[in-house]
């Protein structure tokens, strides 16, 4: 297939890219670049089925020219993610997370149907003066729509409740998914992955939890947790989150709905600067940034993924902890 990954030079998306590009498709990458890096896409640079495009998902004139081709399915994880930076500068993450998403289903409605295609009673009508070409839209949102959870983990009926700018924004291009789905019959899937961390993942202040207290812990630095620390979040390595954003733009079992992934395994951040830190440094307790944004509970019920499209985890807590020390210690110290 052809493939369109935005956000492609993220986190995450090098690892969608990477399982994609295994799979023998062509990708296009779009990223501008404001939280993706270049080094993270460096091994695909001389793969023929790759190519990377610097652009911005709210400029619809980059969008034009990157449509000019037609893909069978659009990954898009382009977003503002940062929880904290969205209270600060909620129009940012706005723009970014819906009005960027809003273009995205354009031009995805626009490959199918054409610039004129119409509604008439019986359905969407196609322009037959363009050559149309169905598209699948799988849209990267968030555990941090939802409520607290509760003892039996969070499905896909839990109740949402925006506590913070990005949730709220995150949620609103849900909608717009969904409404795609609905008005247009285009198909999309939104999916929910929860805390996500693994190799790749930055180790500053605006990286994940798992990357931040292993790069201080080796390094010897102090580790900082805001608030009591017994918040518990539900961990997913990147490997087992790459599959299941591929999987999702798999399967048309899962065309308009939601689907959660996650472990079923909650830890408190406490617990878990235990288990990275091995006594190597000390943990301190520090003033909460923005307490209000805080979920203090966090547990996936992976269910549906399981029974629609044969996803679980693979990877442990411990083993995913392994395996980004071991990255961390090749990319931080040796250099």
């Amino acid at each position: 297939m052809n493939i369109l990954v935005t956000g492609g030079a993220g986190f995450i998306g090098r690892w969608v890219v990477k399982r994609l590009l295994e799979d023998n498709h062509k990708i296009v990458a779009l990223d501008n670049l404001s939280n993706g890096r270049m080094e993270n896409i460096e091994e695909f640079k001389n793969n023929e089925n790759f190519k990377f495009i610097i652009g911005d998902i709210k400029d619809n004139k980059i969008l034009e020219q990157v449509f000019k081709e037609k893909f069978d399915i659009v990954y898009h994880l382009a977003a503002s993610i940062n929880v904290q930076d969205s209270i600060d500068d909620p129009r940012t993450t706005f723009f970014n997370d819906t009005v960027g998403t809003f273009n995205i289903l354009e031009r995805a409605k626009v490959q199918m149907f054409g610039k004129n295609g119409r509604m008439d009673g019986d359905g969407w009508i196609l322009d037959s003066s363009e050559d149309t070409y169905p598209c699948k839209v799988v849209f990267m949102s968030t555990c941090m729509v939802y409520d607290i959870a509760n003892e039996t983990g969070i499905s896909e009926d839990h109740p949402i409740k925006p506590v913070s700018p990005y949730g709220g924004s995150k949620i609103a291009a849900e909608n717009m998914v969904l409404s795609y789905y609905n008005a247009y019959k285009l198909p999309t899937v939104v999916i929910r992955p929860f805390n996500t961390y693994g190799p790749f993942q930055k180790t500053g202040g605006e990286g994940g939890v798992v990357a931040i207290f292993i790069n201080n812990s080796i390094h010897g630095r102090d580790i900082n947790i805001y608030g009591s620390g017994e918040q518990t979040r539900d961990l997913l390595y990147v490997k087992d989150c790459a599959r299941f954003v591929v999987m999702s733009g798999y399967s048309e079992k899962v065309n308009g709905q939601i689907v959660n992934a996650g472990t079923g395994r909650d830890v408190t951040i406490n617990k878990l600067a235990e288990v990275i830190t091995k006594d190597r440094v000390c943990i301190k307790h520090i003033k909460h940034i923005h307490p209000q944004s805080e979920i203090m509970k966090l547990k996936c019920n992976y269910e549906k993924a399981k029974s629609s499209i044969g996803w679980e985890p693979q990877y442990t807590l411990e083993q995913g902890i392994e395996e980004t020390e071991q990255w961390i210690r090749v990319t931080k110290l040796l250099k």
